[in-house]
């Protein structure tokens, strides 16, 4: 199984998805990230993270409210953004780190 911490490390953009599966917002964001994998391909990485499956990691990252979206690149957040955001948006955010 991969780790967290090596999966961010990647050159390519990774799209982190702090959600929580009784969160109305977070459960809005699973189809809006679908379409985002169809708009960026294999120009990103795009994973989910249940916080309440991922305590320490939510904490490390400082998650307060869900969803946050976070844009990792070589083990940076690039980007941060909390609540529901677009594809579109989202797919812009990942082309200035692709």
């Amino acid at each position: 199984m991969e780790k967290f911490e090596d999966i961010i490390k990647s050159e390519k953009p990774v799209l982190v998805d702090f959600f929580a599966t009784w969160c109305g917002p977070c459960q809005m964001m699973h189809p809006i990230l679908d379409e985002l994998h169809g708009l960026v391909g294999d120009k990103a990485r795009i994973l989910k993270v249940d916080i309440d499956k991922n305590p320490d990691l939510a904490n490390q990252y400082n998650v307060r409210s869900v969803p946050t979206l976070m844009v990792f690149k070589n083990g940076n957040v690039e980007w941060r953004q909390s609540g529901v955001q677009q594809a579109t948006t989202l797919e812009q955010v990942i082309n200035q780190f692709a």
